[in-house]
């Protein structure tokens, strides 16, 4: 497996860039730059790639809703250039609670404008004219004047384009159109129906094996010396997990929460949405189980958490995102040196 990592540079962003810079000297093979509702990703991974000589930098991700294709081809590119060919553009359609509590644009069909984007970024890429009628997306926009143009500027590498989702329909298109994908919630027990079936059924429709697609999982990364360390950790981390599921999302969709009731936790997930949102935020902490926190994380003994990256490993992961534990800066590299170390070890 590659070992990856995700920073976001909205707080802190000298320490972030620090921690980036240190972590290839780890031997980390993948960076990807968060976007979510903080700081823009493209900034961060062009700063990034003048710091870096040797690892990979992603956006993980840009929100498809909140560019147009043809600005998400030009970042890519510009990136790609500047980087000597180590950028990877991942995309995701993001919720309606960001793209239009935030953004004030429309999320309406995000799996056909997910589709639409990389078909035009592509067509970008080939320095063609660019046209595409689509049912989320025109270009030239009809009616008018306008003609198809293509960009001045040209890919000097190719750029590996992935997808996050969690949906089997957006799971079915990031088999059949993706180089890779960007996961989460997961659990390489529960995988096999809940996600890689429906990845499969994508890769299938397109002629395409799971050997063509970068399976790139992550999960929070901790060491514990002995159980009650263990226990703090894993109490710590069940008011995250609280968020996910009860948090994240709208009123009334959070892919969160529908990833962990496919993996075996429906009424669980129900009732820790059901205490968060009505305001009982610790009471919707306490329902989440340490089975669920250990299952979708990489918390434990340095002996648990070798064996729980060879699970993953086995489950298919070909990339594992790793999101180490600690306070400080020292603390978080010495936590990811020693991942990186056991994800090398096991092969």
């Amino acid at each position: 497996m590659r070992t990856a990592t995700t920073v976001e540079f909205s707080k802190d962003a000298s320490q972030v860039a620090e921690f980036a810079v240190e972590a290839e000297k780890l031997g980390l093979d993948v960076c990807w730059v968060a976007e979510a509702w903080g700081s823009d990703a493209p900034s961060a991974l062009g700063y990034l790639a003048a710091r870096t000589e040797r690892m990979l930098l992603g956006s993980g991700v840009l929100q498809v809703g909140t560019r147009s294709p043809v600005v998400i081809a030009q970042t890519a590119i510009t990136l790609a250039n500047l980087s000597h060919g180590r950028f990877l553009l991942g995309l995701g359609p993001s919720g309606p609670q960001v793209i239009e509590g935030l953004h004030g644009a429309s999320f309406d069909r995000p799996l056909t404008r997910i589709a639409e984007t990389v078909d035009v970024v592509r067509q970008a890429f080939t320095g063609d004219k660019i046209s595409y009628a689509g049912k989320a997306l025109q270009i030239p926009r009809p009616g008018g004047d306008a003609v198809p143009m293509r960009l001045s500027t040209r890919p000097e590498h190719a750029i590996g384009i992935y997808l996050a989702a969690l949906s089997p329909a957006m799971l079915r298109l990031t088999g059949r159109i993706a180089d890779g994908w960007l996961g989460t919630s997961f659990v390489p027990e529960g995988a096999g129906t809940a996600y890689f079936a429906h990845l499969q059924e994508g890769l299938a429709a397109a002629g395409r094996t799971r050997a063509d697609i970068d399976i790139c999982q992550g999960a929070e990364v901790a060491f514990a010396s002995d159980e009650d360390e263990l226990s703090r950790m894993v109490a710590n981390r069940k008011k995250e997990l609280a968020f996910s599921l009860g948090g994240m999302g709208s009123s009334t969709t959070n892919y969160y929460n529908q990833a962990y009731s496919r993996q075996g936790w429906a009424e669980v997930a129900a009732a820790v949405r059901e205490r968060w949102q009505g305001g009982d935020r610790d009471g919707a902490a306490g329902l989440v189980t340490d089975e669920m926190v250990l299952a979708t994380t990489l918390i434990g003994t340095e002996k648990m958490v070798r064996a729980r990256l060879a699970v993953w490993r086995d489950a298919g992961v070909t990339t594992v995102r790793l999101y180490p534990a600690g306070q400080t800066l020292s603390a978080k590299l010495d936590t990811l040196g020693r991942a990186i170390e056991l994800v090398g070890e096991i092969g």
